[in-house]
């Protein structure tokens, strides 16, 4: 299956650029236009759409998926556009490659609510969604990257990005940076990584990983 990359320079003066990065919902809806087929009741999923902001003086939205995107779907004038192949980057993972990576995720968990089990399963509730920080979310992506197969071989840097959307608070919506070194274990795990996205909160900008040449 093929799989792009398009970085795109936003242009702060553009007014709907200027809307979606203070309001994550609606970039996923520009960015779902990009879809040349959506389909199913999973479009964005169907599509292989996973994106991630990187703020900056010229804010850079880099954007995943399953095929080319269809670049007309940008509002005119929304930011320039580059758009690459994936593929000769998928083949060549292989184990024991060093590489360098980077991914904003939600770090999240279940944590009991003290609620009573219930009186005909007898299961107890699963607990209220939390969002992870220092630590435990360096456990949290610890314990991804190995199951992405990858083996984390550096300190791993981390940067809290905060997640403006006022109209629809959600613990999720609170995303760390994680960066680092890492050494590929299982090229098909990490593969199925590269093309899902990991964690929650993917249609809100997270889960996207890259790599480069470590």
């Amino acid at each position: 299956m093929p799989m792009t990359l398009t970085r795109i320079v936003v242009n702060r003066s553009h007014r709907q650029a200027r809307l979606d990065i203070a309001n994550r919902p609606g970039m996923h809806k520009t960015l779902m236009r990009l879809l040349a087929h959506p389909a199913g009741p999973t479009p964005r999923k169907n599509g292989g759409l996973l994106f991630r902001l990187e703020p900056g003086l010229d804010p850079v939205l880099l954007v995943q998926t399953a095929d080319t995107p269809d670049l007309t779907g940008l509002p005119g004038g929304y930011g320039t556009t580059d758009t690459r192949d994936l593929t000769p980057m998928l083949t060549a993972l292989t184990p024991g490659l060093p590489v360098r990576y980077r991914i904003t995720a939600a770090p999240t968990a279940y944590r009991p609510t003290g609620a009573p089990p219930d009186s005909v399963t007898g299961r107890r509730p699963r607990g209220k969604i939390t969002t992870l920080q220092g630590q435990d979310a360096q456990a949290w992506w610890q314990r991804q990257a190995a199951n992405a197969g990858l083996h984390l071989t550096g300190p791993t840097e981390t940067l809290r990005r905060p997640f403006p959307s006022p109209d629809r608070p959600a613990p999720f919506y609170k995303l760390t940076q994680f960066d680092g070194t890492a050494t590929i274990t299982a090229p098909d795990l990490l593969a199925t990584a590269l093309r899902e996205g990991v964690g929650k909160g993917k249609a809100y900008g997270a889960g996207l990983l890259t790599l480069a040449p470590a």
